[in-house]
Parts: C-alpha cells; sequence; structure tokens
C-alpha cells in the first residue's frame, strides 16, 4: 500500500490514469506522515510543510521491519533495497 499527501480525488485519478492495483491511501491531513517521520515543516522554505519521500515495511503484527526517509523527496529508493528489505523482513 502508498500513502500519498495528494487530497483522495487526484489519488483516485491518479490510481486510474497510472493503471495501478494496490492501494493508495490520502494523507491530506499529514496525521500519518507526521507520526512516521515522514513530514517535513521548514518555516523557511516556500513549501513549509511537505512530505518525504518514505519507505517503510510494516509487518502483519504492525511492527515496523524497515525505514527509509529521503531527505530530498524527488529521490527514489532502487528496487533491489527494497526487495532486499523485504525479504529480510521474511516477505
Amino acid at each position: 500500500m502508498g500513502v500519498s499527501a495528494d487530497h483522495p480525488a487526484t489519488l483516485e485519478a491518479f490510481t486510474k490514469q497510472n493503471n495501478i492495483h494496490h492501494l493508495l491511501l490520502g494523507d491530506f491531513r499529514r496525521q500519518v506522515l507526521s507520526g512516521y517521520g515522514a513530514m517535513e515543516t521548514n518555516e523557511a522554505s516556500p513549501i513549509y510543510r511537505y512530505a518525504k519521500r518514505a519507505y517503510f515495511i510494516i509487518d502483519r503484527q504492525g511492527i515496523v521491519k524497515y525505514v527509509k526517509v529521503q531527505q530530498n523527496p524527488l529521490d527514489l529508493l532502487n528496487p533491489d533495497e527494497v526487495l532486499e528489505a523485504l525479504k529480510a523482513a521474511g516477505a
């Protein structure tokens, strides 16, 4: 599943346009993102509050097994790193 700070209507359009089949959740009020340390609040920034690109692997018991929060929201995680983290988490 993915979580985004975008409005739910934006996520719905993005899902349809890109033929995405996994669940995307909208955190438009930024409650989840800040709870996981994936929210940047910087008064010097013209955006002020924005979501960082972050990756979490959480098991079925709700235990966080992997965390990677990118400082630059344009940086993507290497897919091999995600697969390795999934294997290490027992997925």
